[in-house]
């Protein structure tokens, strides 16, 4: 297990691992993991929330947990549940010895006490399936634990985080309170689709991570895709950075900027080094766009249009009456990209610092 004596030491383990943080991310990072408190961290999808608990992992020497958040998530699948089916072949092995022992009471009430006085076991920690929070607390050894995009969870399952982040504990009221063998560093991840909890945020640090600067992200992108040379990482951080600004559905991350600019190499390796950013500009939006509305806003847009190309009004017939043709889409009518927006140029819903963060393109 390796810790960590300041913020730059702990940015050039994680730049050994191909994760870039910037310094005031870094020291938030170390803060964190020095005063053994969570991290919550804030921001769009795809800026490196997730990759950071995985680099983190790698650099102290620490198993990875992962709760993967979900609508519907609870207890029995994020702390524990009780193993049925090996408690019901204990029973099964039980019964004759059970039976023997009934035969002694003959009257019904008093085999029922006994029964009710007997402890078969059942509900022990030998019989508990574990889930990843008591996984973290339970483990042996010291464990990154990974609450990925816990806004997608009711904020009833927040409830259930509370004592983990505070205590370190778990309490199963048939066997008792689980205290963590070794404290565990807890990084949190929200893409900020709903508010989390006061209480919640009470417990964490909190960090707002946004897209890098663009010479971070030059870098993010050449030290992630080696085959990448710099003049293309350049010009496809630029082209992502134009399509941030456009109103989509969504903008491109980081992850899918690496994407790009591999295909980018790909394609300039099979036509030459000459070919132009804009002559394989459209093959690359397959990488960077995932909705054909925006790709289409995006065509118009670089091409110099003021709205995409609308669809071919049909005909007006004998039975419409003239002047109510359907109105053709334009842009305005689009509905505005409010991901996009919430998160220029401001730092979350919480408390706390923010900045641009990191640079891997991790998917959450």
């Amino acid at each position: 297990m390796t810790s960590f004596t300041s913020g730059p030491e702990l940015a050039d383990a994680l730049r050994r691992h191909d994760y870039i943080a910037d310094d005031e991310f870094a020291v938030v990072v170390h803060l964190a993991t020095a005063l053994e408190r969570p991290l919550l961290l804030e921001g769009p999808a795809g800026v490196g929330k997730t990759e950071l608990a995985k680099a983190l992992a790698a650099v102290g020497g620490r198993k990875l947990v992962r709760l993967q958040c979900y609508e519907g998530l609870d207890d029995s699948r994020a702390l524990y549940e009780w193993d049925y089916a090996k408690q019901l072949l204990h029973v099964q092995m039980l019964r004759d010895r059970i039976g023997e022992q009934l035969a002694a009471y003959p009257d019904v009430a008093e085999a029922s006490r006994f029964l009710a006085a007997q402890d078969f076991g059942l509900y022990s920690e030998n019989f508990l399936a574990v889930r990843p929070l008591l996984e973290a607390i339970l483990s042996p050894e010291p464990v990154v634990l990974l609450v990925d995009e816990v806004d997608r969870t009711e904020e009833s399952m927040e409830a259930l985080l509370l004592e983990v982040l505070a205590e370190r504990q778990v309490t199963i009221p048939e066997v008792g309170t689980f205290t963590a063998r070794s404290a565990p560093w807890v990084i949190l991840t929200s893409n900020d689709t709903r508010e989390l909890s006061p209480a919640l945020k009470r417990r964490c640090l909190h960090y707002h991570v946004g897209y890098p600067t663009p010479e971070r992200e030059r870098e993010i992108v050449t030290a992630r895709a080696p085959e990448v040379d710099t003049v293309t990482a350049g010009e496809v951080v630029d082209l992502a950075r134009t399509l941030r600004e456009l109103p989509l559905r969504k903008s491109p991350s980081i992850s899918e900027v690496i994407d790009a600019a591999r295909a980018a190499t790909v394609l300039r390796r099979g036509g030459g080094d000459h070919t132009s950013l804009r002559q394989i500009r459209d093959i690359l939006l397959a990488a960077l766009l995932k909705y054909t509305g925006d790709a289409d806003l995006v065509r118009a847009r670089l091409d110099g249009d003021t709205a995409p190309p609308a669809p071919t009004t049909p005909a007006r017939t004998t039975a419409e009456p003239a002047g109510e043709r359907p109105e053709r889409a334009t842009v305005a009518s689009r509905p505005a990209n409010t991901t996009t927006a919430v998160f220029r140029g401001r730092g979350g819903g919480g408390s706390g610092v923010g900045g641009s963060g990191v640079g891997i393109g991790a998917r959450r």
